[in-house]
């Protein structure tokens, strides 16, 4: 007997394939790489190791941005479309299931723990539309849960599995303890998903209203940098020396790069058009979050910009707050 694991490198997720192991089943383990996540540490790997199991790798792409742009089932309290996520992933597992030969597919949903995706009805929809119906065991909350297929051919003893529910994780860490997984194996809970909080959902929306498709490199340079709109262009500036070196790495060829020589500078990045208003306002805020803004404060500073064609100066002054909070995404 096979199964296949959606093994997100979470507790839950660590749990459940534990317990399915513990039965003698062999399984065979899928971890998806959302361009929306925040986590950097590449646990499910780790677990997979652990555990000796095979990890199946799959990076979600721009079928992946469609849906997060328009979900079937509407958002959560950000742009975070979670039944619809779960149902991208059910049914890729079930694509995957097929190839690596599993009978059924388990994840580590506990029934009552997100409050949109892991009700009952959620749980019984995301299968429907998985064309799973029956065959997805939750080991954590089975016995809450009607038997599925699995179970009610023998292939799972559901005597074995769990009962939890709810958003305290006492029952999960103490089951944790049981079998011998340390805290710092698994990430906390608030780690995740990057469509529940505020700041990068205003960006996100901010992508989709100004881009008719958006990438995958797109989304990853919301999590760098700030971000300013001057009406169709798009203004990215560097925090820090690693900011600058990952804009610069993302950076398409029709941008235009900024930066103050001769002081600590930010990279700046101008996507969009290229007009002499937002090249003004481009390098003006270089100016304001180089080292020139105190150095040479209230005069005006060299900024160099150049495209993959030219390199061209300008001479500004820094913006003060009240016009970098009206550009602010």
């Amino acid at each position: 007997m096979k199964a296949l694991s959606l093994l997100s490198g979470g507790l839950d997720s660590i749990l459940a394939t534990k317990l399915v192991l513990d039965q003698g089943i062999e399984v065979v383990a899928v971890t998806f790489i959302l361009p929306v996540t925040a986590e950097k540490r590449d646990y499910a790997s780790e677990v997979a190791k652990r555990f000796g199991i095979p990890l199946v790798r799959v990076e979600a792409g721009e079928e992946y941005l469609d849906m997060v742009r328009n979900p079937k089932y509407g958002y959560g309290s950000g742009m975070n479309p979670c039944i619809d996520c779960r149902i991208y992933m059910l049914r890729e597992a079930k694509r995957i299931a097929k190839d690596v030969g599993a009978d059924f597919i388990f994840t580590g949903d506990v029934l009552g723990e997100r409050p949109m995706s892991q009700h009952r009805k959620a749980l019984e929809l995301e299968e429907k539309e998985a064309g799973l119906e029956k065959m997805v065991l939750r080991p954590l909350s089975a016995k809450l849960l009607p038997e599925t297929i699995p179970e009610q051919k023998g292939w799972v003893d559901r005597n074995k599995l769990c009962a939890i529910k709810g958003k305290s994780r006492k029952p999960q860490i103490v089951l944790a303890k049981k079998f011998g997984i340390l805290e710092e194996e698994y990430p906390t809970p608030s780690g995740g998903c990057l469509l529940t909080y505020r700041e990068f959902a205003s960006k996100l929306r901010d992508l989709f209203d100004h881009n008719e498709r958006v990438t995958v490199r797109e989304v990853k340079v919301l999590k760098i940098g700030r971000h300013f709109r001057f009406g169709s262009s798009k203004i990215i500036v560097g925090r820090n020396e690693t900011e600058n070196t990952l804009l610069l790495d993302l950076k398409n060829t029709e941008v235009y790069v900024f930066e103050v020589p001769d002081y600590g500078s930010p990279i700046t990045i101008l996507e969009g058009e290229k007009s002499k208003e937002a090249i003004e306002v481009a390098a003006k805020l270089t100016v304001r979050y180089s080292d020139a803004a105190v150095s040479a404060e209230g005069k005006e500073v060299l900024v160099e910009y150049e495209s993959e064609e030219d390199k061209k100066t300008i001479v500004v002054s820094s913006l003060d707050e009240r016009e970098i909070a009206h550009l602010r995404i």
